[in-house]
């Protein structure tokens, strides 16, 4: 009777190690994976646009940085020397913009903007292939901004 009892115990402990694995190895898994950015997907005639940004969301008086990947609508094909800005304006009209800077992976630009207030801001994205052609924008959307985050 005794080894009945303790085979018993025996394979209970091997249970438990086996679960306290299993749990150490999903906890690992899952702290491996990177979370994906929320992306906004802007269109105009001839180009497709992945915009993210970071904050997010963003907090009025930090600096706000955006990454803008623009591709051919068509082919697909990344932008490269191309111009463009982001805007925008809230509802006391104060209005903010800055053009956009080329970085170094293909058809990727990036800028900064600094929101003077908490609240929801109108925006939008123009771009251009270069000098030559008109701007086009994109549809505007509506971004709330959070209160600053007060001293460090």
């Amino acid at each position: 009777m005794p080894n009945v009892v303790f085979g018993h115990m025996r394979r209970v402990r091997g249970l438990r190690a086996l679960a306290s694995f299993c749990a150490a190895m999903l906890t690992a898994a899952a702290c491996s994976f990177e979370r994906p950015v929320p992306e906004m997907r802007l269109y105009t005639d001839d180009f497709a646009f992945r915009v993210t940004f970071e904050p997010m969301p963003p907090r009025s008086v930090d600096e706000t940085k955006f990454r803008v990947v623009v591709r051919d609508k068509e082919t697909g094909q990344p932008i490269e020397g191309g111009q463009g800005r982001i805007f925008a304006t809230n509802e006391d009209r104060h209005s903010i913009d800055n053009g956009l800077a080329p970085g170094a992976e293909l058809g990727t630009y990036y800028t900064t903007l600094k929101f003077v207030n908490a609240g929801p801001w109108a925006m939008g994205l123009q771009f251009r292939r270069d000098s030559t052609q008109r701007l086009q924008r994109t549809n505007d959307w509506m971004q709330d901004v959070l209160p600053d985050s007060g001293p460090p």
